[in-house]
C-alpha cells in the first residue's frame, strides 16, 4: 500500500470566488485572514513527500500569473488545488499538471439545481460533471466535495447527490454538513427565520446513510466535517452541524445500526458481548457510552459489553 503524503495546507480565503455563496466565510471557517505571498509558501517548512494544498479559494478562477507564482513557490513538493467545477476545463487541467499539481477538488455541494441556486454557487451540476472528467482525462486525481442542509436541501437530495457523485468515480470525496457561520448571508437568513438549521444529530443520521453509498462504490471519504478551528470552535459557529469531534460521531452511528443488525435476534435478559476492530473501541461505545446504553436499553439486555479482537 502506498503510504499517505503529510498534507500541508496553504489557506487563500476568498481568493478568485466569483461568486459569494450564502453559508461562506473562509476567513472565519480556516483562520486565516489574509493569502499568503508567494514567497511566504516559498519559505513554508516542508519534507521532500509532503503535499502542499491550496484551500479556501477558487483557485483557478485566480489570475494565472498568481496562479503560475504559487505553484512554483510550492515546487519540487506535489500540489493539490481546490477550485469551483465551473473554473475547469482540459487546457487548466493540462497547464495545473505541468506545473506539479497531482490532486484537484471541486466543491461541488449539490447535484440539485434548486439547491445551488439558493446557495448563491453561480453554477450547475452539469458543470461538476464536465470538470469531473477533464480532471480524470487529464490525469490528476479527483476529490469532490459535497454538502448537506443547504438551503433548499432535503435527505432525499443529498442522497441523490451522493448517489451522482459516486457515478463520477472520483478518488475520494469530502462530506461537509452545511454549519451557520457568523457574517455571511446564511447566517441572516437563519436570523430571519428563512433557514432551518442542519441540526448535528439530523447531520449525524444522513451522513452515515451517505457513508453508506460511498463505501458500497469504494470511494474513499477523506473528511466529515469542517476541520475544528479556533475561530468556529469559539463562537463563530452560531447554528448547524458544527461538532469537533463529527466524523466519529457519523462512524459511531454506522457502528450503532450495524450492532442493531447483529442483536436483531437477541433475548431479552441475554449478557452479549461483541467485537470490534483493534483501534475503533471509542467509536463502536459511542460519546458518554451512549452506544451502549441505547442498545441495552432497545433490547432489553441484561449487559452489553464490547471487545476489541486479538489480531494474531
Amino acid at each position: 500500500m502506498t503510504p499517505r503524503r503529510k498534507i500541508i495546507p496553504v489557506f487563500i480565503p476568498h481568493l478568485g470566488c466569483p461568486y459569494s455563496c450564502v453559508f461562506c466565510d473562509q476567513r472565519g471557517i480556516s483562520g486565516a485572514s489574509t493569502p499568503p505571498s508567494a514567497d511566504e509558501v516559498r519559505a513554508i517548512p516542508r519534507d521532500a513527500d509532503a503535499e502542499l494544498a491550496f484551500y479556501g479559494g477558487s483557485f483557478t478562477a485566480i489570475p494565472k500569473k498568481l496562479q503560475n507564482a504559487y505553484l512554483d513557490a510550492a515546487a519540487p513538493n506535489a500540489i493539490r488545488v481546490s477550485t469551483r467545477p465551473d473554473c475547469v476545463d482540459s487546457e487548466t487541467v493540462a497547464r495545473l499538471t505541468s506545473r506539479g499539481v497531482r490532486t484537484i477538488e471541486l466543491g461541488a455541494q449539490s447535484m440539485c439545481p434548486d439547491v445551488l441556486e439558493l446557495s448563491g454557487r453561480g453554477h450547475g451540476p452539469e458543470d461538476t460533471i464536465r470538470a469531473a472528467r477533464a480532471v480524470q482525462e487529464g490525469g490528476a486525481s479527483l476529490i469532490l466535495q459535497m454538502m448537506t442542509g443547504l438551503p433548499g436541501d432535503t435527505r432525499e437530495k443529498s442522497i441523490y447527490t451522493a448517489q451522482k457523485l459516486a457515478e463520477l468515480r472520483p478518488d475520494g470525496v469530502r462530506v461537509y454538513p452545511t454549519v451557520v457561520v457568523r457574517n455571511t448571508e446564511l447566517c441572516e437568513l437563519w436570523r430571519r427565520g428563512e433557514y432551518r438549521e442542519h441540526t448535528v444529530d439530523e447531520a449525524v443520521e444522513l451522513c452515515a446513510e451517505l457513508v453508506g453509498i460511498f463505501d458500497a462504490a469504494k470511494i474513499p471519504i477523506i473528511r466529515l466535517g469542517l476541520n475544528p478551528s479556533d475561530g468556529l470552535s469559539a463562537g463563530d459557529a452560531v447554528a448547524g452541524a458544527y461538532h469537533p469531534a463529527f466524523g466519529e460521531l457519523v462512524y459511531s452511528r454506522v457502528w450503532l445500526d450495524a450492532a442493531r443488525e447483529q442483536l436483531r435476534d437477541a433475548k431479552p435478559g441475554e449478557a452479549v458481548t461483541l467485537t470490534v476492530p483493534r483501534g475503533k473501541m471509542s467509536v463502536a461505545v459511542g460519546q458518554k457510552r451512549r452506544n451502549i446504553e441505547l442498545l441495552t436499553r432497545e433490547f432489553m439486555l441484561k449487559s452489553l459489553r464490547i471487545v476489541e479482537s486479538v489480531e494474531i
